[in-house]
């Protein structure tokens, strides 16, 4: 097994792992951070890909793939803090006034979990952030200890798996995601 993880560039390897199954399905195509609150509700369906598609044409920092023996595995969304919901949510505090960059999402396609795809992932967001300059990389996982967590409530990731890539906790949060709390946990790339 071989897997690389490069800056998602290509619509389609985005769409195999984001998109929807159906294309007139509304499904978040990892944008809810993204975009303003108003504009995300107004995205609907296949104007959703078409945004994200536009996003990519832009050159515009999305995130990275994760491609196994060529196929795209899995996602990690990160990007500059600024450029995100994040710059103003009130449950998830700034640390500092460092222009640091996001890590909010991450998803492995089923048929490639159990592979350590999700570490190749965060890996990769961070050396991707590191190249475009970024002082530190936030995210924001679920603490969720040893108990089990709904994969589709996951994507966030896991304390334990950003304490392994070399996190650590900088803050904690008053946000909640199926029932687990979420930490603010930094790596500074300085």
């Amino acid at each position: 097994m071989t897997v690389e993880v490069r800056p998602a560039v290509e619509f389609e390897d985005v769409r195999a792992v984001v998109g929807p199954k159906s294309p007139q399905a509304n499904v978040c195509w990892c944008l809810s951070y993204r975009l303003p609150s108003a504009l995300n509700r107004e995205l609907r369906g296949p104007a959703r890909g078409e945004y994200v598609a536009g996003l990519l044409r832009s050159g515009i920092p999305l995130g990275v793939l994760a491609h196994e023996d060529g196929e795209p595995a899995g996602w990690a969304a990160v990007a500059p803090r600024a450029d995100t919901s994040f710059a103003r949510n009130r449950k998830i505090p700034h640390v500092d006034d460092l222009p640091v960059w996001s890590l909010w999402c991450i998803r492995v396609r089923p048929s490639h979990r159990g592979k350590g795809i999700s570490h190749a992932l965060i890996e990769g967001a961070v050396a991707y952030a590191r190249a475009q300059g970024a002082p530190a990389v936030e995210a924001y996982p679920l603490d969720n200890g040893d108990a089990r967590v709904d994969l589709t409530m996951a994507y966030p990731g896991l304390r334990k798996n950003f304490e392994r890539a070399g996190f650590t906790r900088a803050a904690d949060t008053t946000s909640v995601l199926s029932g687990h709390p979420r930490v603010l946990m930094r790596l500074d790339l300085r």
